[in-house]
């Protein structure tokens, strides 16, 4: 006999409407208060950059609307799985690698790309394009870090634990792209004569100017993309080396869009956004997820292994939120409290029972 669907919610943690408002507050003013700086800037410069974009212009529309995309580096030259370290790294065309320390949290690029500023106290420098051809970075982010990296074209990206960002160190032709594993939040810089897209296995993202969060973990069966402003506009393929992408589709703001990676279905749904950009800030929310996806998530923002009996429920769900900061004896035992399973931590291990 199949086990009845239940649904439950984690005890000790309710949230009100007052503290849910500030937490959306924390979430997004980080971004609104770039945005008004960036603003600034641009009213600043606009009389300056007349005669450059005039010649600008030029260039643009002389350039082949062709151009080399970022998949043929990643499919020829990345590896999927590296070994990370339990530092973040940044690594510079396909050989430089560079620790970045524990207090540092944010890597910044020039608008040449050939600056780039770690923190507050390191600035490298490096050949943005050889040969007429960009130089492609890449962040690696090992599992419970998280980094903030500004690049050449002001765009913002939040990469969460056990992630990969590979971006030119400058974006060269008519298109900006970027390719990701893992999570992350953008807050594309606009510029509507070179679209920004985020590529990705089995999907591929053209944003117009926009802030939205994608989750694409190698070793989960869903791709998902949260749009908070803006638009963006989404094909789903068979994989990063597929020729034959699916009919795209938009979402609009406030939207959740689902991709099975198995079934090759499609989903969307409305949703709180904020919910998803709660990481950020060190929270965690769920919706009527079963348990080994809690954990799952649990285990990467700690970088710990955690170990569950094969006959765990996958028909229990579970909605609330965990305060992750709090440490991670006490979110297992909110999650012990809330689910009646046992736990044991060994060093490195959490053994579920």
């Amino acid at each position: 006999m199949k086990d009845k669907k239940s649904h439950k919610k984690i005890k000790h943690l309710p949230i009100t409407s007052s503290e849910k408002r500030e937490l959306e507050d924390r979430i997004f003013s980080s971004i609104k208060a770039y945005k008004l700086r960036r603003r600034i800037r641009l009213i600043g410069s606009i009389a300056a950059s007349i005669v450059f974009m005039c010649g600008l212009g030029i260039f643009i529309y002389q350039t082949p609307s062709e151009q080399e995309s970022i998949l043929d580096y990643v499919n020829t030259n990345v590896e999927h799985e590296e070994a990370m370290s339990d530092k973040v790294t940044l690594i510079l065309g396909k050989e430089n690698e560079i620790k970045i320390d524990e207090e540092t949290d944010v890597v910044s690029y020039s608008k040449s790309g050939q600056n780039i500023n770690v923190g507050s106290v390191k600035t490298i420098n490096q050949s943005a394009i050889i040969e007429d051809r960009p130089i492609y970075n890449t962040l690696l982010v090992p599992y419970g870090k998280k980094i903030k990296t500004q690049l050449s074209d002001g765009t913002l990206v939040w990469l969460n634990s056990g992630s990969k960002l590979i971006y030119p160190a400058v974006f060269k032709g008519n298109k900006r792209e970027v390719y990701i594993e893992g999570e992350a939040i953008f807050d594309v810089a606009h510029n509507k004569d070179k679209p920004f897209y985020v590529l990705s296995e089995n999907q591929q993202i053209k944003v117009l100017g926009t802030v939205f969060g994608i989750t694409n973990y190698v070793d989960e069966g869903e791709i998902s993309t949260v749009l908070e402003s803006g638009s963006v506009e989404i094909r789903y393929s068979d994989g990063a080396n597929s020729k034959h992408p699916m009919e795209k589709f938009r979402i609009t703001p406030g939207t959740k869009a689902s991709y099975d990676k198995q079934t090759k279905s499609i989903m969307s749904e409305k949703v709180d956004v904020s919910s998803y950009f709660a990481w950020r800030e060190g929270y965690m929310f769920f919706k009527n997820d079963g348990l080994r996806q809690i954990m799952n998530r649990i285990a990467r923002y700690y970088n710990v292994k955690m170990v569950l009996p094969e006959d765990i429920s996958e028909t229990e769900t579970y909605s609330g939120y965990l305060n992750l900061n709090d440490g991670l004896d006490k979110v297992m035992q909110s999650i012990k409290e809330s689910t009646n399973v046992n736990y044991q931590i060994s060093e490195n291990e959490i053994i579920i029972n």
